[in-house]
Parts: C-alpha cells; sequence; structure tokens
C-alpha cells in the first residue's frame, strides 16, 4: 500500500477459513514475534481474495485497488 515516507509498505489481505476468528491486532502481533519490524504488514484487511480461473491470487487486482487515485505507482 501506498506510503509517503517510504514509497510503500506490506498489507495484508487475510481469508479466513468458515468459523475461524481472527483480529488485525493478534495478527500485527504474530507478525512482530515472528518477522523483522520493516516486514510487517502495517494494515490488515479481511475478506475474499480476487482469483483466476486457475485459483492464483490476482495481486494485480489488489495493487491497483490501492494506488487508485494516485497520479505515480512507486515499486
Amino acid at each position: 500500500m501506498p506510503d509517503e515516507k517510504w514509497g510503500e509498505v506490506p498489507k495484508a489481505f487475510v481469508t479466513l477459513k468458515e468459523g475461524r476468528q481472527l483480529t488485525a491486532a493478534d495478527l500485527l502481533a504474530h507478525c512482530r514475534a515472528q518477522l523483522a519490524h520493516f516486514k510487517c504488514p502495517k494494515a490488515v484487511e479481511f475478506g475474499p481474495l480476487p482469483k483466476t480461473s486457475t485459483g492464483k491470487v490476482q495481486k494485480f487486482v489488489l495493487r491497483d485497488a490501492a494506488w487508485a487515485g494516485r497520479d505515480k505507482r512507486i515499486h
């Protein structure tokens, strides 16, 4: 997702299995315990993921939604 200081920062897109519950705070706490600080997501979004007919996640759709309304995309 866009960031003023770094250009881009990680964002987690999460789809939970039926009957499972997870909060954004729990996920971020787990990531901070297991990953380097700069690799941890700054935001979490819960919901279904866009997929191709073969079941692969369409990451470009997620990126396009995050960068909508911006003049320039930084990678």
